[in-house]
């Protein structure tokens, strides 16, 4: 009997838009506990990339002047590593996971099942970012290259809570735009190489054009405020609270209204709904 080749082409948009409302019901009917340890991880893993952007691209940069094209991509590459974690590690990511909209708009699964699943999320997440924070300074992470490295984090820190509120929401829409469209390439990928290469350009690009990923704003802005805690010129609370507050809701609109429903009305908006499916 003669047995067919493996398939190694991506899947095609349509499959994928099927693959996505299928895990999106995985996602919601993970048990809590189970939700709140990967989006856990998936907080850390984010602020590992982010401090891996900070500490191996950004900071010494004026030592050593790097056309800045190069500079904003190596960035977006050293960041792309939370990204790599939380999809072939596996974890729970607030801003990946508003891809879950598409099986909300199909039928699949319930309002209340996709608000819990993003508020257990987003919890987790700055968990996972609080706890990446302690870390670092219990590590003295901030004290590398004579301090250069805690310069660093309390300049990147200081950038966002300057940010006006059309800015902030406006940079978390198009950054959650590329990084769900990462986690969309993902989707359609058949092997680990295939995932890595699909999110390394689109995080490169939200990271070199300075947009806004709530996630990672979870350990860049605590840990600004940690390090400033005994200058006359601290960052507040309060200014991290409304960065954000705005950066969610913008990547919120991003990731459901740009994404997830725009491919839900391309391939499925003709779709089945299940009966009493939608609470």
């Amino acid at each position: 009997m003669e047995q067919s080749n493996p398939t190694y082409d991506a899947y095609a948009p349509a499959q994928i838009a099927d693959r996505v409302c299928k895990i999106g019901l995985a996602k919601v009917t993970t048990p809590v506990s189970t939700m709140i340890v990967l989006a856990l991880l998936a907080g850390a893993f984010i602020s590992l990339g982010a401090l891996f952007y900070a500490v191996t691209v950004t900071t010494g940069k004026e030592a050593a002047p790097v056309p800045f094209g190069l500079l904003r991509l190596a960035g977006g590459v050293a960041f792309s590593l939370g990204l790599v974690l939380v999809v072939v590690g596996g974890a729970e990511l607030f801003t990946g996971n508003n891809l879950i909209a598409m099986a909300w708009a199909v039928g699949c699964v319930q309002t209340s099942q996709v608000i819990k699943n993003w508020v257990w999320v987003y919890f987790g997440n700055l968990l996972g970012a609080l706890g990446t924070v302690a870390l670092v300074l219990l590590a003295g992470v901030p004290a590398i290259g004579d301090g250069a490295v805690g310069d660093t984090l309390v300049r990147i820190a200081r950038s966002k809570v300057a940010l006006d509120p059309v800015s902030a929401v406006a940079r978390g829409i198009l950054c959650n735009v590329l990084v769900c469209l990462a986690v969309w390439l993902c989707m359609a990928a058949r092997s680990v190489a295939d995932k890595i290469l699909a999110i390394i350009f689109p995080i490169s690009a939200f990271v070199a054009c300075g947009f806004e990923h709530s996630v990672a704003n979870m350990f860049f802005l605590p840990l600004g405020i940690a390090l400033t805690a005994s200058g006359a010129d601290a960052l507040s609370w309060s200014g991290a609270l409304a960065n954000l507050g705005l950066v969610t809701l913008g990547n919120l609109i991003g990731g459901t209204g740009l994404v997830a429903l725009v491919y839900w009305f391309v391939y499925l908006r003709g779709a089945g709904m299940r009966p009493g499916a939608r609470g």
